[in-house]
């Protein structure tokens, strides 16, 4: 019987694997870490919890994905124009190749799901 991957409070979260840098940075030097909750035998899908650090690096979404961003600030900003400003509690999708800069503006820890 399969069982349901969960990760309690996670807010709470401290004991979180480094993810390493933003390997497109603008500005400054943001650093990743997070908790993976789930990933998929080949690698089709994943979910966890991941941690920003304040810098502005180029995005390009190579996956669907969608967040629900738990604390910090930061703007995601499309090549279009559109700006999506992040504060705590704002859930968000990002389709595959939505591509644009975003700046974390105070250090951000999400949830998130990628397919």
């Amino acid at each position: 019987m399969p069982t349901a991957p969960y990760l309690r409070d996670p807010l709470a979260q401290t004991d979180l694997t480094d993810w390493g840098v933003i390997p497109t940075m603008i500005e400054g030097e943001s650093h990743t870490s997070g908790k993976l909750i789930h990933k998929g035998a080949n690698g089709e899908s994943e979910c966890g919890l991941w941690l920003c650090t304040p810098g502005k690096w180029h995005c390009h979404v190579t996956r669907d994905e969608f967040c629900h961003f738990l604390q910090g600030r930061a703007t995601y900003v499309h090549e279009s124009g559109e700006v999506i400003e992040i504060i705590p509690d704002t859930a968000a999708f990002f389709p595959k190749d939505w591509k644009g800069v975003c700046t974390v503006h105070e250090t951000v820890k999400k949830l998130y799901m990628i397919r």
